[in-house]
């Protein structure tokens, strides 16, 4: 019989992991352990969108397969949606693996902030950096996470700190997001810490910010969130504020650095902001759990982060999941506190630290994600009609890719129906 023409099959799945059924709403509380396992099973793709899924037998019974389609089989594998990363510091110059030493000997990430490193190191090398070598960087990175798995990332400014660097950020961005593979969501980040020719002056970088920075960013359409690092000795809840309220009038979405070294109060404040996500969170309150947990306000959970700083508190992921927290993992990715660009990593560390069990990883790091940065209709699942981002892992169970913790067990990354990793079809 004349069925649907497909140009990509992935079949005999042994474990097709669709995370189906959320892409209104996040996950919640036990949401977040049903994944949807289908065994022996099967995606068809056209024209880069599933147009069929379910076991192996009845999709081949509703499709059209000439030789013209790719068949990927991925007998005794585990099929998952293309990875999302929903927090990176993609685009920057330099890096500084000099500060391993001053971590090791118990140097705290305020301190080497204060001294004129930290964030300030990076500001000065991405500032003497031109556009093209920020883009190139950045393509580097980028491969990396993508043989990863990684197929949506977002990707912060925050490296320059003045008009023409954070512009300068943001076209990078811009250029790698429609030359590379992996769809990028940019957020504007100018607000990530006073700089030197500011010192003392916290205020007047604040009117920088929302008087020059912010009008410029939306009248170019350069970034589509807008991100504070609302923290001590940073940027005030006050000053976050007013920030954000400013990039709201301009039509961007807000995200919030919140609670990650002292208890500020920025996760109350994306709540009452009505935040697409609160981000980092390891000092988050009682009271800011309870209020997230009641919000539309995605945890973005940076485990990784802790890891790489040598902390010993991580974000308290069970008591957020049984608050009913919508919780999301990301990487952090970034030069200095967490030099990480794989979400396999990240789901390891999760599972070992944040006690995540490894259906919530995988929720965490699939729809979850996608909701944290608004893509949840497009990504982060494996459903009709989505786009067809799926990657294949060399992996009995799902639950192996956090066991073997550390190792890289992609075997083949297919986005928008493209095999762009990999490639053993029509095996």
């Amino acid at each position: 019989m004349s069925g649907k023409k497909a140009d990509l099959l992935v079949r005999h799945a042994g474990q097709l992991v669709t995370v189906a059924g959320h892409s209104v709403h996040p996950k919640r509380g036990q949401e977040l352990t049903e994944i949807g396992i289908i065994s022996d099973g099967a995606v068809a793709v056209s024209d880069g969108v599933i147009i069929a899924i379910g076991p192996t037998a009845e999709v081949e019974e509703q499709l059209e397969i000439d030789d013209s389609c790719k068949i990927i089989n991925a007998d005794g594998k585990v099929v998952l949606p293309g990875l999302v990363d929903p927090h990176t510091h993609l685009v920057f110059a330099g890096s500084r693996e000099h500060e391993l030493e001053m971590k090791i000997a118990g140097m705290g990430y305020l301190e080497i902030l204060a001294r004129g490193g930290g964030i300030l190191d990076t500001v000065r090398a991405t500032r003497a950096a031109g556009r093209e070598e920020l883009v190139q960087a950045g393509r580097k990175y980028l491969d990396q996470m993508l043989a990863q798995g990684t197929t949506t990332a977002e990707a912060k400014s925050g490296y320059g700190l003045t008009v023409e660097d954070e512009i300068k950020t943001l076209k990078a961005i811009q250029e790698l997001n429609t030359t590379h593979p992996v769809d990028l969501v940019a957020t504007f980040l100018g607000a990530h810490a006073i700089p030197a020719e500011y010192k003392g002056e916290p205020d007047g970088f604040v009117r920088l910010v929302m008087a020059e920075m912010l009008p410029r960013v939306a009248r170019e359409g350069l970034a589509e969130f807008c991100d504070v690092f609302c923290e001590e000795g940073v940027f005030s809840v006050e000053q976050t504020r007013q920030i954000l309220l400013e990039a709201r009038k301009l039509g961007l979405k807000l995200k919030i650095h919140a609670d990650e070294i002292v208890s500020l109060g920025g996760a109350e404040l994306a709540v009452e902001l009505k935040a697409t996500s609160a981000d980092h969170l390891m000092e988050a309150s009682d009271k800011s759990i309870r209020l997230l947990g009641q919000s539309k306000t995605v945890a973005v959970l940076l485990p990784a982060t802790t890891f790489c700083l040598m902390g010993k508190k991580y974000a308290p992921a069970r008591a957020m999941i049984d608050s009913g927290v919508a919780v999301a993992l990301a990487s952090d990715f970034n030069p200095g506190s967490s030099p990480v660009n794989s979400m396999q990593i990240v789901m390891g560390i999760a599972c070992r630290q944040l006690k995540m069990n490894p259906a919530e990883v995988i929720s965490a790091v699939t729809i979850n994600s996608a909701h944290a940065i608004g893509r949840a209709a497009e990504v982060g699942s494996l459903e009709k009609g989505k786009k067809a981002d799926l990657v294949v892992f060399d992996a009995p169970d799902y639950r192996y890719l956090m066991y073997r913790f550390g190792t890289n067990l992609v075997e083949t990354v297919v986005k928008a129906g493209q095999v762009v990793i990999g490639g053993k079809c029509n095996g």
